[in-house]
């Protein structure tokens, strides 16, 4: 059993703490305050990577993403060709109103349609105003900060580990290929070499032969 008042003296000692401390006010508006780098403020749309697959409709726990499409004929692209059907976006709103900022859109977009941004000063009086249309939603796209810098301790991302290593052989295949070319090269010139030797190694012979004065058949002048 606890000391009768001891819970109004830790209540009295943390008041007795904290004002002897120094407030300090953040002057918001006039100053802007510094955001982490991951703050969920807004959702930006970078319409031109939207296939319209609808994942993050789906996904959504409020369903608060609605999207129109319609399918658009695209001509063959070479002569006796299959004509393609593709979606086309016609309407993609975000109603933040109904947003609970949990970022599975963003998570599950597979096409990188959809981004953070940290902007949060969105606020409006009349609450149908929260449903941003595509074309507000591009605006924030302007607001979204660039990715963070690789942290140069970090371990290789198995692509580029991937990519690195099948570039490496293809350069070591490139190299052996030539090495064995310069060496055929190389051989052939020595053949060609020695059979020119040759040749002048036999009229060499049969200059003497003449100059020795015998003939044709062997016997001497």
């Amino acid at each position: 059993m606890g000391i009768p008042g001891s819970g109004l003296a830790k209540g009295l000692a943390v008041t007795l703490r904290t004002m002897t401390r120094k407030s300090h006010t953040a002057q918001y508006p006039d100053v802007q305050p510094e955001l982490p780098p991951r703050t969920r403020g807004v959702i930006g749309l970078f319409e031109e990577n939207c296939t319209v697959c609808m994942l993050c409709a789906r996904e959504c726990p409020d369903w608060c993403i609605y999207i129109d499409s319609h399918k658009e004929t695209v001509p063959p692209a070479a002569p006796g060709g299959r004509e393609r059907s593709r979606n086309v976006l016609d309407r993609f709103a975000i109603d933040f109103a109904l947003c609970m900022y949990c970022g599975i859109c963003i998570e599950v977009c597979p096409f990188d349609a959809l981004f953070w941004s940290p902007e949060f000063e969105y606020a409006e009086e009349d609450i149908r105003d929260l449903t941003h249309e595509r074309d507000k939603l591009r605006d924030w796209m302007w607001t979204v900060p660039a990715p963070p810098a690789l942290d140069p301790r970090a371990e290789e991302p198995k692509e580029i580990g991937a990519a690195r290593k099948a570039a490496d052989k293809l350069a070591a295949a490139e190299a052996t290929a030539a090495a064995e070319a310069a060496q055929a090269e190389a051989e052939r010139a020595s053949d060609a070499g020695d059979g020119t030797n040759g040749t002048n190694a036999s009229d060499g012979t049969d200059a003497s032969d003449r100059t020795d004065g015998s003939d044709g058949n062997g016997a001497a002048t």
